[in-house]
């Protein structure tokens, strides 16, 4: 009969140890919910909303020269780079966003951070619904709008101001109002 008592115990302590292992990764898989949370939504990967772009010139892959001053209307501006797996996943949805912009390619600025060799897969994807740069990283338009992570994306107004930005779309307006 002790044999029983003594397995009784034996299961229950194992049963409130176990208790005790779940609640502390329940509370580490918040603490990781949140960290990532801030990560995905961090106001510091580029310019927030109301933030004035800096100053920036730069040629297309279509040697069109591009700068804050000649931004026309309302513009969809995103930065990826080739060796981002979530600029690799996000870039499809971004093309389907960016072919609904009123002005078409004129109004979609897109920044391909990397070597050119490095950038090809990324540059064909978005040639036909936006404006192409290909810079190295630090480069000019990244400075521009403080780009500290990929993807960036954010809309700015013919002022150079940033209306809304983010990493992902979720972030910027459904549709973009010329």
């Amino acid at each position: 009969m002790s044999y029983v008592w003594v397995g009784m115990v034996v299961v229950g302590l194992i049963g409130l140890l176990n208790l005790l292992l779940t609640f502390g990764v329940i509370r580490r898989l918040r603490e990781h919910t949140e960290q990532l949370s801030e990560l995905r939504h961090g106001s510091d990967i580029i310019l927030p909303a109301g933030a004035t772009v800096g100053e920036f010139t730069a040629d297309t892959i279509d040697g069109i020269r591009v700068s804050r001053d000649g931004l026309a209307g309302r513009t969809v501006v995103s930065f990826f780079s080739p060796h981002c797996a979530p600029c690799r996943e996000r870039m499809p949805e971004f093309i389907e966003y960016a072919g609904t912009a009123p002005g078409g390619r004129s109004q979609v600025l897109a920044v391909v951070v990397g070597t050119p060799a490095d950038a090809v897969e990324a540059v064909t994807a978005l040639t036909p619904v936006a404006q192409v740069v290909v810079e190295p990283d630090g480069g000019a338009v990244s400075r521009a709008f403080a780009i500290n992570g990929f993807p960036a994306l954010c809309l700015v107004d013919e002022r150079g101001t940033v209306l809304a930005s983010g990493s992902t779309l979720d972030e910027l307006p459904s549709t973009v109002v010329a």
